[in-house]
């Protein structure tokens, strides 16, 4: 029978593995006892479908052979907390008392648990959260490299690069995400299955069919792992712009058409070596989920499922609709309502109501406003966009342990933001208290051009002569606990994902067919297809280098060979255990402020040098988790890995000449651009932030923010701190093993709340706290088919209708500055939400920090 809750086909007995004969193992507990099978469903989470599924294969092991695969459990989720903890303990004291083989019939309720987890570890997966979307079954028939999947995909990534990079430059930006691709990609599909003529020929000694029959998901699922890659704006957008443009470092030479592409080739494809070269440690292992992809598998599924049953849910009541159907629904209903928060009724968004009382009052506003405070504020939000602010972060994927451990840390950040404001601590109360701008003595935007001389090179009489960097109390706090996280995520990887590291490691350097090294049955099946062998990978990473240094030396870059070498260093330290975290969890801990500062620090004086460092370090891992998360997902849905490869390198070729050809045109055809002025608003926002940071932590470098005798070089005390909390919780979890509030603190996710001030605040963070504990403690746990079969269509439906209301919005209204002037629109922006507040006003001629001549 199908899975009620995903539509699963019935598990089909893979080749050469032999079942003993049930009747030579000790007899099943009954199945049927009340207790047994509410006890089992409540530990495991499970659907009664998918324990009725288990059923044969569980009958089917012998207790040795149960225990062999929960010491494999134990092992690998000791520290997982995704990982039921009583089910945990459960195996541990099964494993651990021999008494059970020697009289199984005084522990039949235990035994029948641990068979059903020992068959869920065999045949499906240990997650609900996997099962409710994953198949466990596979159907290599089905088509997948096909001439229609090709075709759209490539269409699709040019169109949404086009778009994405025209507009990454206006303000207000717009982005395509590749969740409106999937989206596209379906009636797209249909109408060729429809329309296309079956017309078959041969190309290279291979048969092709032009329409190959029904649009399937393999298809599907390529077309949008092509959209996941090839939408993104390339990073070297933000370098070149502020090299060639007057008003920044006015470098011509950067509009030659091989430099752009040059660079742009080796910082988009550098991440594709490396993620291939991870493949061991991010994408076969069980325990790597990576959250975020299921919300694509749920609408992959949505419109390709065929058996949908019915569901027993909240209310005591029997739920028959669709997911296709639910899609739809909740589709349409998201994007007429996203009108409001978004266009009509933008209070709705920014739901700041604590401080509309009294808009122009110093406190209220400082400590509950969304705009320019802190956001203490119980009811901040009304607007689906809000709660999923953080790219991924839907609160109806990410695990609830995130969400508190993110709320935790933000609200310890509030603490530390007051302290340094209220304090006056750097200086900050004349400045406002939750900005990422940086400032002069004089509370002005930092102008960093009276610090550089011609070449853009740090000019020390300039900078003498005018003043030092200083930073608002939050965007200190986030440096504080960034510093904290990078540390912290080394030291908890070492703590507790050693062993997966170190099992990596050992598979890395195997013969074989890698992903079998995993014996969960999404490898198994997988084992089927050929694999890319890791020299494929090894070869781009070595192209991706060479050309890499055929930009940065060839053109007049006062930049060093070893920017690459160095940062691609400093992408392979951080990569594992920056990627564990987000594949157990969801969340991406970025290497931008890292790269900044060690960058800053090693090209001192040259803001040039340190953005090259920062690609090559900080853009490099995030493309890799990137391309990982990509490579789970065509792991997911049985897509081969050859294909996948060709899919992720020919969507990125395209895209990256798309994208430079479309900022060459942003360079030399629009007039004005990156001015303040600019008629059609192409006016760079991102970019004058970027050349600020570059100039900041490049030109001026971090020894003066950060080194001896620097502003800020107290903040350097989050490295030890970020090594002394995983520790205490390490030791405390060894002293205290049965307190489960305890496995549930996750210090990553602690600090990662931290770093979300400047600009953001508690406003954007602790709506999700709600929605997560209602999605995943709640209702997972009380009705868990209705939430297995729904959770992930509705997250899914609701960021496509957001995205789809944005874009219509943007194109059909705003480019036409075409809006609405009431209350409900101008409250948002009051007082103190409008013009930031301040502690301190400078008097006439006057200026904070150090005095002239007493800074160097």
């Amino acid at each position: 029978m199908a899975d009620h809750a995903t539509g699963k086909s019935p598990i089909i007995e893979e080749p050469g593995v032999q079942t003993p004969a049930p009747e030579a193992l000790p007899k099943l507990p009954d199945y049927s006892t009340d207790e047994v099978v509410t006890k089992v469903e409540h530990d495991l989470i499970i659907t009664g479908d998918d324990l009725a599924k288990v059923q044969q294969t569980a009958q089917g092991l012998s207790l040795e052979e149960t225990r062999e695969v929960l010491r494999d459990v134990i092992q690998n989720h000791e520290n997982d907390q995704n990982f039921p903890i009583e089910v945990l303990q459960s195996m541990k004291e099964f494993v651990a008392n021999d008494d059970i083989i020697d009289n199984p019939e005084k522990y039949e309720a235990l035994i029948a648990e641990m068979r059903v987890e020992a068959a869920l570890i065999k045949d499906d997966s240990a997650y609900p959260e996997v099962r409710a979307v994953v198949n466990n079954t596979d159907d290599p028939t089905l088509p997948c490299s096909t001439i229609r999947a090709w075709t759209i995909g490539i269409i699709y990534v040019s169109a949404g690069v086009l778009i994405n990079q025209l507009f990454y430059i206006r303000q207000p930006s717009i982005t395509l995400e590749a969740n409106v691709a999937q989206l596209l990609a379906y009636p797209a599909g249909k109408a060729w299955e429809a329309w296309v003529p079956s017309w078959e020929f041969k190309l290279f000694g291979q048969t092709h069919n032009l329409n190959p029959g029904k649009f399937n998901k393999k298809e599907h699922m390529l077309i949008t792992i092509m959209a996941n890659v090839g939408f993104t704006t390339p990073y070297t957008t933000d370098i070149i712009l502020s090299q060639f443009l007057p008003q920044y470092f006015n470098q011509k030479y950067a509009s030659h058409f091989s430099y752009q592409i040059l660079i742009t080739l080796g910082t988009n494809f550098i991440g594709y070596g490396i993620a291939g070269l991870t493949r061991q440690f991010l994408v076969y292992p069980a325990h790597c989920v990576w959250p975020s992809s299921l919300v694509t598998i749920a609408l992959n599924q949505s419109f390709h499922t065929e058996t949908d049953l019915p569901v027993p849910g909240p209310f005591q009541r029997i739920y028959s609709t669709t997911r296709l159907k639910l899609f739809t629904l909740a589709f349409f209903g998201m994007f007429l309502y996203f009108w409001f928060p978004g266009y009509i009724f933008q209070a709705l968004s920014f739901f700041s109501w604590l401080s509309w009382i009294a808009p122009d009052n110093l406190n209220l506003a400082t400590i509950t406003g969304m705009n320019n405070g802190l956001g203490v504020n119980p009811l901040s939000t009304f607007d689906w966009n809000v709660l999923t602010f953080d790219t991924g972060s839907s609160p109806l994927v990410l695990p609830f342990f995130f969400w508190w451990n993110a709320f935790v840390g933000i609200v310890i950040g509030a603490f530390v933001v007051m302290g340094l404001w209220y304090t006056n601590t750097y200086n900050t109360g004349y400045l406002p208290i939750n900005t990422p701008r940086v400032f002069d003595h004089f509370a002005d935007y930092y102008n960093v051009s009276r610090a550089i001389d011609h070449r853009g090179i740090f000019d020390a009489t300039k900078y003498e002569a005018y003043s030092p960097p200083f930073l608002s109390a939050g965007y200190a706090t986030v440096y504080l606990f960034f510093f904290a996280i990078y540390s912290c995520v080394l030291t908890w990887t070492f703590l507790y994902h050693r062993h997966e590291i170190w099992t990596g490691l050992k598979n890395l350097f195997r013969r074989g067919q890698d992903n079998v090294l995993h014996p969960d049955v999404h490898n198994r099946l997988m084992a089927k297809y050929p694999e890319c062998p890791e020299w494929w990978y090894l070869l781009v990473l070595v192209a991706s280098i060479g050309v890499s240094l055929g930009g940065v030396l060839g053109w007049p870059t006062y930049t060093s060979a070893g920017v690459v070498f160095f940062g691609i260093a400093l992408c392979l330290i951080f990569v594992v255990p920056v990627g564990i975290i987000n594949a157990i969890t969801g969340f991406e801990i970025t290497l931008n402020v890292l790269a900044e500062f060690i960058g800053g620090a090693w090209n001192q004086g040259n803001a040039l040098g340190m953005n090259y460092f920062k690609a090559f370090g900080y853009v490099t891992c995030s493309h890799t988790l990137r391309f990982s998360k990509d490579l789970k997902l065509a792991h997911y849905s049985k897509i081969p890995p050859r294909h996948t490869f060709a899919g992720q390198m020919i969507a990125t070729l395209v895209a990256s000449f798309v994208a430079v050809s479309i900022l060459n045109f942003q360079m030399t055809q629009i007039p004005g651009v990156c001015t303040a002025t600019q008629k059609d608003h192409y006016t760079c926002p991102g970019i004058n932030q970027f050349f600020t940071a570059a100039v900041m932590w490049g030109t001026v470098g971090p020894k003066k923010v950060f080194g001896s005798g620097g502003t800020y070089t107290a903040l350097l005390v989050g490295f030890p701190i970020g090594v002394v909390v995983p520790l205490a919780v390490y030791f405390a979890r060894k002293y205290f093993p049965t307190q489960r509030w305890l496995r549930d603190i996750h210090p990553p996710a602690l600090f990662y709340g931290g770093i979300y001030y400047a600009p953001y605040n508690m406003s954007y963070l602790w709506p999700g706290v709600v929605v997560s504990y209602f999605s995943h403690i709640w209702l997972k746990t009380r009705h868990t088919a209705f939430w297995a079969k729904y959770n992930y269509v509705v997250s899914a439906a609701f960021s496509s209708g957001v995205a789809i209301a944005a874009i219509v919005i943007f194109f059909a209204l705003q480019m036409q500055h075409v809006g609405v002037d009431w209350w409900g629109n101008n409250v948002v922006a009051q007082g103190c939400e409008d013009t930031p507040c301040v502690r301190h006003v400078l008097g006439e001629g006057e200026y904070f920090g150090p005095r002239m001549g007493e800074f160097h």
